[in-house]
């Protein structure tokens, strides 16, 4: 398993494993697969670009099983934090350690940015994988968010999350 950035090469992987991800768990995404799926090829090549988000794939013989996502504020007085969003790993590939590598690297990666000193995410609530996944990589709740999404006739909470970055990253 290799885990990389993602580039715009990789779109139509990265187009196709995150609408598997809206389909498969609606609740865990504040966007729907119905909504990203009119979106152009060109909208989701151009989160793969660099400039706002960082995007880590992990790639087994050519083919992309798991991502992971970090977004940068722009607003200067906000540009020490970033957000973590969009994991997902495929499920042949749960419990096998990926997402735990994804966020690690993630987190490398970030403790590159020069200025950066915190990451934040949401996670769903009742996700105990996921919450136990982030609380593993160092990150505590700090809120909750009630009724945060809505699928159908459901409403779902979200934990809010932080984890300052090592100041030896």
């Amino acid at each position: 398993m290799q885990i990389q950035r993602l580039t715009p090469d990789d779109v139509e992987q990265y187009r196709a494993l995150m609408l598997e991800a809206y389909e498969r768990h609606p609740q865990a995404f504040t966007s729907s697969v119905r909504e990203r799926e009119k979106l152009p090829l060109a909208w989701w090549a151009a989160r793969l670009d660099g400039e706002l988000d960082v995007l880590l794939g992990a790639f087994c013989e050519g083919r992309l099983l798991g991502i992971v996502g970090l977004a940068f504020e722009l607003r200067e007085k906000a540009r020490h934090k970033a957000t973590l969003f969009g994991l997902y790993v495929t499920a042949g590939q749960r419990n096998s350690g990926l997402g735990y590598r994804l966020v690690q690297d993630l987190l490398a990666e970030a403790g590159e940015y020069e200025g950066l000193r915190l990451v934040q995410l949401t996670v769903t609530a009742g996700n105990d994988a996921a919450l136990s996944l982030y609380e593993r990589c160092g990150f505590v709740q700090y809120g909750l968010e009630p009724q945060a999404v809505r699928v159908g006739d459901d409403y779902f909470d979200k934990i809010h999350m932080w984890r300052e970055l090592s100041l030896e990253s």
